[in-house]
C-alpha cells in the first residue's frame, strides 16, 4: 500500500480565507492521490458563515474538516482588547492543534505527516510544525504585489529601522520593488502605517513568513509578473487563479431569492448592467447610501445593487440583509429606476459576474472578488474598504489597467469605529460608473484587456498553464518530505 502524505491545513477564521484554502485544497487532491489534507477549523465568537459553508459542502475523499474549538471563556477572556484578541485567539488554539496531531486517531494507517499549509495569520502556528519536525508552507490569499510590498515594509521596519507611521497621510510617492509605478503613500494599508500593537504583530506575521519552506499566491504569472519577478525567498508557488465557483452556502439567499435575481438578469441585454457588491463585510451608512442611489439614477444605467446593513456600531460582524430597502433610500428611487435597476440584499457573486448581462462591477477590490471579476473577464471600478484593498485598486487602475477610479483613497475602519469616514458624493460615484459602462477609447481599451485576462485565467489553471506547472511542483516538494 502506497503510504500517503498528509497535509494540515489551519486557515484563518473567516469565510473569504477558509474558503480559498478550500478551493486550493481541493485542487492538490484532485491532482494527486499520494495526499491526504485535513482542514483544522476555528471558530470566532462572532458568525462569518464558516460553518453554513462547511455544511454546504459534499464529501471529499481524502479530505477531512477538524473542529478545534477553543472553549468559550478562555476566547471571552481576550475580548477585552481588540488590538490583541486575534493573535491572542490564534495562539490558543496551538494546544488544541497539538492534541490533534498526537490523537492516534489523526494517523490514517498509510499516512505520515508530511507538512502544514498556514493562513498569512496562523504564522505562530510554525511552532507547532517546527515540534512535529514537518516544514510550514504559506496558502496566501491575497495577491503577489501585496506580499512583495509587505517584505518591502518588514525590510525597511526591522533592518533598515525606519517608523513606516512616517508614511500615514503622507504625499510621498514610494518605490517599492514589483511595482513599475511610483505608490503614493496615501494608498498604503493602515496595517502597515499604525502606530499601534497590531501593526507591531502584523510585522513579525510577515517575518515569520519568511522561515516557510514555500508561498502558495493566489495569482498567476501572467496577471502579476513583475511582483512575482521580486519575490524570491522562501520559493513562491504562483497557483491561482482559486476562485470558488459553486458559492457553497455561507450566501445568505435562498433559492428562489437567487433564480429572482437571475430571471432579472436574463431579460437584461448583453453587457448593459453594473454590478455593485462590496463583499462579504461591505455596508455604508445611510448618507453614503443615498450618494449611490443618486449617481444611478444620475448614470441612467442598468444597474443590480447589493445593498447590506451595517454590524451594530463598534461591533465587529458581517452586515445583513435589510426588511425593507426602501426604508434607506432615497424617497421614490424603487420607482424611478424599476424599468432599469434592481436593489437585493446578499449576492450569488459568482453567478451574477458569470451572467452575460453584467458589463461591469463597482467592488471593494477584496482580491476573491477581484479573481473572480477577472475570472469572468468583467472590468471593475474601485472603491475600496478595508484591509489591503486600496493597494489592490491601485494595482488594477494604475498597474495592470483592468479598472477604472471611483475612489482608491478611501478608508473604512474594519471595527466600525470611524466617526467621520468620509463621504464620495454622487458625482464622483456618477463619474466612475459612466467610464466603466459608456463606450469610448478608455473603455474599450479595458474591456479588451478584461477579455484577454480571462483567457489568461483560464489558460494559468489548464494542463500545461504556469499555474497548473507550478502547483505540481509544490505537490513534488510535498512529497518529499515523506521520502
Amino acid at each position: 500500500m502506497t503510504t500517503k502524505a498528509e497535509l494540515v491545513f489551519i486557515p484563518s477564521p473567516a469565510a473569504g480565507h477558509l474558503i480559498s484554502a478550500v478551493e486550493i485544497a481541493k485542487l492538490i487532491l484532485n491532482r494527486d492521490d499520494r495526499l491526504c489534507i485535513s482542514i483544522l477549523i476555528m471558530k470566532l465568537p462572532m458568525d462569518f458563515g464558516i460553518q453554513s459553508y462547511i455544511e454546504s459542502l459534499s464529501s471529499i475523499p481524502r479530505l477531512q474538516f477538524v473542529d478545534i474549538t477553543v472553549d468559550e471563556k478562555t476566547i471571552a477572556g481576550f475580548m477585552s482588547n481588540k488590538e490583541t484578541f486575534f493573535m491572542n485567539f490564534i495562539q490558543s488554539h496551538k494546544p488544541k492543534v497539538k492534541d490533534f496531531l498526537n490523537n492516534s486517531s489523526f494517523s490514517r494507517s498509510n499516512s505520515r505527516l508530511a507538512g502544514f499549509v498556514l493562513d498569512m495569520f496562523c504564522t505562530p502556528m510554525i511552532d507547532v510544525a517546527d515540534e512535529f519536525c514537518v516544514p510550514s508552507y504559506i496558502f496566501y490569499t491575497s495577491n503577489a504585489a501585496f506580499l512583495a510590498l509587505c517584505f518591502h515594509f518588514e525590510s525597511l521596519k526591522k533592518e533598515h529601522h525606519i517608523d513606516t507611521s512616517k508614511y500615514k497621510n503622507s504625499n510621498e510617492e514610494l518605490t517599492i520593488p514589483g511595482f513599475k509605478n511610483p505608490y503614493p503613500s496615501k494608498f498604503l494599508p493602515r496595517l502597515i502605517t499604525d502606530q499601534s500593537v497590531m501593526t507591531t504583530t502584523f510585522f513579525d506575521l510577515i517575518t515569520r513568513i519568511k522561515e516557510t519552506k514555500g508561498i502558495m499566491v493566489n495569482t498567476f504569472t501572467d496577471l502579476e509578473p513583475l511582483p512575482l519577478q521580486s519575490l524570491s525567498v522562501p520559493r513562491i508557488y504562483p497557483v491561482g487563479p482559486v476562485v470558488n465557483l459553486k458559492e457553497g452556502g455561507h450566501g445568505r439567499n435562498s433559492q428562489s431569492e437567487t433564480e429572482s435575481i437571475i430571471k432579472w438578469l436574463d431579460d437584461q441585454p448583453e453587457s448593459s448592467v453594473v454590478f455593485l457588491c462590496f463583499g462579504s463585510m461591505g455596508s455604508f451608512e445611510i448618507e453614503q447610501i443615498n450618494e449611490i442611489a443618486i449617481a444611478l439614477e444620475c448614470s441612467g444605467h442598468r444597474f443590480l445593487w447589493s445593498l447590506r446593513r451595517p454590524p451594530p456600531k463598534g461591533q465587529i460582524g458581517l452586515p445583513s440583509n435589510y426588511e425593507n430597502v426602501e426604508q434607506v433610500l432615497p424617497e421614490g428611487f424603487i420607482e424611478r429606476t424599476i424599468e432599469v435597476g434592481k436593489v437585493i440584499g446578499w449576492a450569488p457573486q459568482v453567478a451574477v459576474l458569470s451572467h452575460p448581462a453584467v458589463g461591469g462591477f463597482v467592488s471593494h477590490c477584496g482580491w476573491n472578488s477581484v479573481l473572480e471579476s477577472l475570472y469572468f473577464g468583467v472590468p471593475i471600478a474601485t472603491w475600496p474598504l478595508h484591509a489591503e484593498q486600496q493597494m489592490n485598486a491601485f494595482e488594477l487602475v494604475k498597474e495592470l489597467g483592468l479598472g477604472v477610479e471611483i475612489r482608491m483613497d478611501y478608508f473604512k475602519d474594519f471595527h466600525g469605529n470611524d466617526e467621520n469616514v468620509e463621504i464620495v458624493g454622487a458625482k464622483e460615484i456618477e463619474s466612475g460608473i459612466r467610464k466603466l459602462m459608456t463606450n469610448g477609447d478608455e473603455n474599450e481599451i479595458i474591456r479588451r484587456k478584461a477579455n484577454e485576462t480571462k483567457e489568461k485565467c483560464n489558460a494559468a489553471m489548464k494542463e500545461g498553464g504556469s499555474s497548473y506547472a507550478s502547483l505540481g511542483l509544490l505537490i513534488e516538494d510535498v512529497i518529499s518530505n515523506i521520502s
